[in-house]
């Protein structure tokens, strides 16, 4: 098993009520495998609408998670 910071940022920040998450997965886990954790433990994800980035890089659902990577679910934003 291993442990991810997950960072959450905006609006994510705030329905979680925290900055980040510790979330656990199997060392094979991929993405969609880490999101489906982050939902156990805050609920309020689901449904919610964010990318995922690994180390700064957007990447897809199917990717597997690298050891020791930085992990961030960023909602869209708008800016002016």
């Amino acid at each position: 098993m291993i442990t991810f910071k997950v960072l959450l940022f905006a609006g994510l920040h705030e329905i979680c009520g925290t900055p980040f998450l510790s979330v656990t997965v199997t060392n094979d886990a991929r993405v969609m495998d880490l999101i489906h954790a982050a939902e156990q433990l805050c609920p309020s994800l689901v449904g919610q609408v964010f990318r995922v980035a690994v180390d700064s890089r957007y990447v897809a659902a199917e990717t597997k998670l690298p050891a020791l990577a930085e992990i961030a679910f960023i909602p869209p934003v708008s800016g002016g």
